[in-house]
């Protein structure tokens, strides 16, 4: 066999491993979200029995939705973009224009949900 057909052999099985990593990927995403969706809607699921708050659970039930969304939204266009990359790079063709350096974002402070311990009851197992 020729060294070109060898390259050329290579390239394709580069390009199709980079095909089934960015398909499983996706899948693994979707299997994730999935699981990320049915957790979080455990505590709502009870908070909806008790027929106490109803609009509130169903508002923040349409804000983990959209949140959940967005997040393996995101991860789908990486992972898209990645594979787009690849294959450019596997074909020879890398970008000839220079990608826009990443904004900095400045972390936001972390800020706990929680209430300071001081001010938080424990509750006493029964004796």
């Amino acid at each position: 066999m020729s060294p070109t057909k060898n390259t050329k052999s290579a390239k394709v099985d580069l390009r199709k491993l980079a095909d089934v990593v960015q398909r499983e990927v996706d899948a693994g995403a979707n299997t994730v979200e999935e699981i990320h969706r049915s957790i979080a809607a455990m505590p709502l699921d009870v908070l909806a029995k008790l027929d106490v708050c109803e609009a509130t659970v169903k508002d923040v039930r349409k804000v983990q939705e959209t949140s959940i969304g967005a997040i393996y939204d995101l991860i789908h266009k990486v992972n898209h973009e990645v594979g787009k990359l690849a294959k450019e790079l596997l074909d020879g063709r890398a970008r000839s224009k220079p990608r826009p350096a990443a904004k900095k974002v400045a972390a936001p402070k972390k800020r706990s949900s929680r209430a300071p311990a001081a001010h938080v009851t424990r509750i006493q197992p029964r004796a």
